[in-house]
């Protein structure tokens, strides 16, 4: 199947350019977000470690707790309307910052956090299941591209503007850039067709037109599909593997930007965080833009299998590296590089797992990957922001390569012929199998 360019999906498809334009300008509120939530925890914080991570564990473990309840959810109600509705419950949230002032509010600022993340799960399911639908199978792949890289292109950007924004005007404006974010975030979903975001089989389900199963059976029918669907567990393993060295990033940012060089090097924290973001999400997005020409490569020479899991390897060697890179700017080009590796191999991967997802039970499985993923993630955040009275930053980064590095060996265990560039959608089991 001949996919469609970034050009031609864009300037051809309307609705999906309004989901593209809600997700832009959310993802840029968002990073204001974590560089000035970083900071004020910092400053109130005498710069704990411990607080960090439990800061980082409030971004994550919420949205992997909810994330199988949100992907339920969404499978059986309008995926606009709890795009729309989420928005806005995430606006009033986020003016919740404002409210920390000293060590004492720090719980505020964990709260916040977990609303925040929990509320986002909801809209992430919801705009993860939708996007398939506006795009169509021909848009998928560049549609997984822009919707990922724009997000990482947003990470870069987003860094480093709230670095900047937190050093040079404080941290509220920050939150108030958030909070407005999500306002027009709302509006974009609202003007996206309800239908649009739905097959006709979904949508008839919906409309009750055709019998529906209770909410627990759709949520334990989510958790059977990818038990026993060999490529969704596969996807499912490698990423929480992943995710036991890349849950460390967020510390290890932390730590060598924000602690580190600015020790050695005279650097600001607030731009010495923000610019290993920034070099993380440019990287990131870079590997996306350029998934396109090489999925077209490894259709042609059907080697999906092998580029998915050496990109994982190489990637993940590649930041260990950094970790002896004796100035931030070096320690940033490392990162760079490893993130446009790994976007490349996760632009790919994502859209194969999307192609494989029948529409009605594509909420709960992408959901319940992402969230064990982040769960995993938010452990080994807080493992690392302990390890952190007992190793060196340095070292925190070469285990973290390394461990991410072995989800590529894992990958090959699983797959060690099989070319992966039509993976089957498996059929939906009957009524008395769930």
């Amino acid at each position: 199947m001949e996919s469609l360019t970034y050009k031609q999906l864009i300037q051809g498809n309307r609705n999906f350019r309004n989901l593209l334009a809600g997700q832009v300008i959310s993802e840029l509120g968002n990073w204001f977000n974590f560089i000035a939530g970083l900071g004020l925890v910092r400053l109130v914080s005498g710069a704990s470690p411990v607080a960090a991570g439990i800061f980082f564990v409030c971004r994550l473990i919420p949205f992997a707790i909810i994330s199988p309840i949100a992907g339920t959810f969404v499978d059986r109600f309008s995926r606009r309307q709890v795009m729309i509705a989420t928005d806005l419950a995430r606006f009033a949230v986020a003016l919740a910052f404002l409210l920390v002032t000293n060590a004492d509010d720090l719980w505020i600022a964990y709260a916040a956090t977990i609303l925040l993340h929990s509320f986002g799960a909801f809209f992430d399911g919801a705009k993860n299941a939708a996007t398939p639908n506006l795009t169509g199978k021909e848009g998928l792949l560049a549609g997984t591209a822009l919707m990922f890289s724009s997000r990482f292109l947003l990470m870069a950007v987003g860094s480093a503007l709230g670095g900047w924004a937190a050093a040079i005007f404080g941290y509220k404006v920050a939150f108030v850039i958030n909070a407005t974010s999500f306002l027009i975030s709302a509006f974009t979903v609202w003007l996206i067709p309800e239908e649009a975001t739905r097959d006709a089989e979904t949508g008839e389900r919906m409309a009750g037109r055709v019998a529906k199963p209770s909410f627990v059976t759709e949520l334990k029918e989510g958790f059977r599909y990818t038990l026993f669907n060999h490529f969704a567990l596969t996807i499912l393993i490698m990423n929480v593997i992943w995710a036991t060295g890349g849950g460390a990033i967020n510390v290890i940012f932390e730590r060598m930007g924000g602690v580190y060089f600015p020790s050695v090097e005279k650097w600001n924290p607030d731009v010495g965080v923000a610019m290993l973001w920034t070099a993380g999400g440019l990287g990131l997005t870079f590997g996306m833009l350029i998934a396109h020409r090489t999925s077209v490569w490894l259709d042609r020479n059907r080697r999906h299998s092998l580029f998915i899991g050496a990109t994982l390897i190489v990637h993940g060697l590649l930041f260990s590296i950094a970790g002896v890179m004796p100035s931030l700017l070096l320690f940033a080009v490392f990162t760079f590089v490893s993130r446009a590796i790994v976007g490349v191999e996760y632009a790919i991967q994502e859209t194969l797992f999307q192609r494989s997802l029948p529409d009605y039970i594509r909420g709960r499985i992408s959901t319940l990957d992402r969230g064990a993923e982040l769960t995993m993630f938010g452990i080994s955040s807080y493992v690392a922001s302990e390890a952190m009275y007992y190793i060196t930053p340095q070292t925190l980064t070469i285990i973290s390569g390394v461990l991410s590095a072995s989800s590529g060996v894992v990958w090959f265990l699983r797959h060690r012929s099989e070319d992966l560039a039509s993976s089957p959608t498996v059929a939906r089991p009957q009524p008395e199998q769930v």
